[in-house]
């Protein structure tokens, strides 16, 4: 299994069986090295919840791949009807759908949503994903929440945890968030994309593995990392 870190929130994972992209944000994304004319071969898109920087290059990728695209039904609903993306699925939060490579759940999220256009996002997500005899959970954008000692009945081998504050939750709360989630390995996300959730993620990584049990890995945008 491989996990590549695209920018801001958008990451890859790949499976012998699938590639699962997750809130694609790239064309526009000055974070990103990659187009979102450049991924081919997707065959599936995790969509958190509504706001343009999750959900920018979902719509051109899904039509140009034949993706499945699988969010809330809001976003599943708006992005068929108004982008013609002919494969999606809407769920809700704690369910669960199987997947060629496993089973992905929608988890809560502390969070707001809303489309581009300003309709109605739904409830905002995460996602728990049992592949390949791993437990990984993206928490996407979200503040810190105790249920998190929950996801995956306590099973998590990889977190993707935001650190970028003022939008989600910021470096001290990840810390708490990783204490609850007890992953094997942690990743920060949502941060450095603009200013205002500069993060520095060396400093915080020293503190996940000074503060935790948990190690972190802090990859440059590209970076495939082999879990």
């Amino acid at each position: 299994m491989k996990l590549t870190w695209l920018g801001h929130a958008s990451w890859l994972l790949e499976t012998d069986r699938q590639r699962i992209l997750i809130d694609p944000f790239l064309t526009d994304n000055p974070s990103a090295t990659i187009t979102a004319d450049e991924l081919d071969g997707i065959d599936t898109i995790l969509v958190s919840h509504g706001h343009s920087d999750h959900t920018a290059d979902v719509a051109q990728i899904a039509n140009r791949c034949h993706s499945m695209v699988i969010a809330n039904f809001e976003i599943a609903h708006w992005f068929a009807k108004h982008h013609h993306v002919k494969k999606t699925l809407g769920m809700n939060l704690g369910g669960g759908v199987m997947l060629p490579s496993g089973r992905v759940q929608m988890t809560t999220a502390v969070h707001s949503s809303s489309l581009p256009d300003g309709s109605y996002g739904g409830n905002p997500g995460g996602f728990y994903l049992q592949v390949e005899g791993q437990g990984v959970y993206f928490a996407c954008d979200t503040a810190l929440f105790s249920d998190m000692r929950l996801i995956g009945g306590g099973h998590v081998d990889v977190a993707i945890l935001p650190i970028g504050d003022l939008f989600t939750m910021g470096p001290e709360d990840s810390l708490q968030a990783i204490k609850w989630l007890t992953p094997q390995v942690v990743l920060p996300s949502h941060y450095g994309t603009w200013p205002p959730i500069a993060q520095d993620a060396r400093q915080w990584a020293a503190r996940v593995a000074a503060e935790t049990k948990s190690k972190p890995l802090v990859p440059a945008v590209g970076d495939v990392l082999d879990l």
